[in-house]
């Protein structure tokens, strides 16, 4: 393993070993190689990089290193700075990953269910990119929908996050008791500067969703001058909005179709969703009513 003690010295590492795999926490690195679906040539440790593992103010952003443990974002210091990522990192598993796993792993692995992943959608982060032609930044929605890739020898440097000063919160379920991956996760941010609420939905599809439309709706409800309450039905209804759109009801079969078995199907009643469906829908309205409740209460 390549031990490299600046983010340039990585970048040339990498650029020197082509099949090499850039490695800090190595949580999701390690687990892919145990279940033989990784057999990296190389290593590049980026353990001993210390620029990018504490975060700097930068016109109105906070500019995190990439090597953020999930547990520094936990601590109080850092849940001031930008509370829903904090919340995050507190949810991202046992204390052993908490304090392993960074952030610029969450971004990279993309794994549905990374926890800071739908914060990061809702706030509208961005990364900075750094790789032989040097460093670019894309907006971190464009990584995770795959329609901008890292290039050979590039490595997530650090997340550009505006600060907003504002409510935000973070929420999930999952399978058990405890930390757990999330069946669902929900952020919610609060933009009053742009009288906007920034909504993102986790782990119920590869990539975070943004129900836009509902968004744009429950913004047009608040009273951005005066004390930002919504009625218990409006949060209930912002919180089915939306589940719906993160999780559509399927199209309708057409009266007389075939289903290859000779017999017509009949065409399923409106809002038809199977068991497993119909209750992540639930889980994920529940969440988003409660998200969006906390952040206005």
């Amino acid at each position: 393993m390549t031990l490299p003690g600046s983010l340039d010295e990585a970048v040339a590492a990498l650029a020197a070993m082509p099949a090499a795999v850039p490695v800090a926490g190595g949580t999701d690195l390690m687990a892919a190689v145990n279940s033989g679906l990784l057999r990296p040539a190389a290593l590049v440790g980026l353990g001993r990089i210390s620029e990018i593992r504490g975060w700097q103010y930068q016109d109105g952003h906070a500019l995190l290193g990439a090597g953020l443990t999930h547990a520094r974002m936990g601590r109080p210091d850092f849940a001031a700075l930008i509370p829903a990522l904090a919340a995050a990192a507190r949810a991202a598993g046992p204390p052993q990953i908490r304090n392993a796993g960074t952030l610029g792993g969450n971004i990279a692995s993309a794994a549905p269910t990374g926890d800071a992943l739908p914060v990061l959608a809702a706030l509208e982060a961005s990364l900075v990119i750094a790789g032989p032609g040097g460093r670019r930044e894309i907006p971190v929605g464009r990584l995770l929908a795959g329609i901008e890739l890292l290039h050979p020898g590039e490595l997530i440097g650090y997340v550009r996050v505006p600060l907003l000063h504002a409510p935000q919160t973070f929420l999930k379920a999952t399978g058990r008791t405890g930390p757990g991956r999330a069946t669902a996760s929900v952020a919610v941010v609060l933009d009053p500067a742009r009288r906007m609420v920034r909504c993102a939905v986790g782990a119920v599809a590869p990539m975070p969703l943004r129900p836009y439309d509902a968004e744009h709706w429950v913004a047009s409800l608040i009273d951005w001058d005066g004390e930002r309450t919504l009625a218990p039905e409006a949060l209930t209804a912002f919180g089915d909005y939306v589940a719906a759109a993160c999780i559509p009801d399927p199209p309708p079969v057409p009266q007389g179709a075939d289903d290859g078995t000779g017999l017509a199907v009949q065409a399923p009643g409106e809002g038809t969703l199977p068991p497993a469906v119909l209750h992540l829908r639930r889980t994920v309205a529940t969440l988003a009513r409660r998200a969006l409740g906390r952040a206005l209460a």
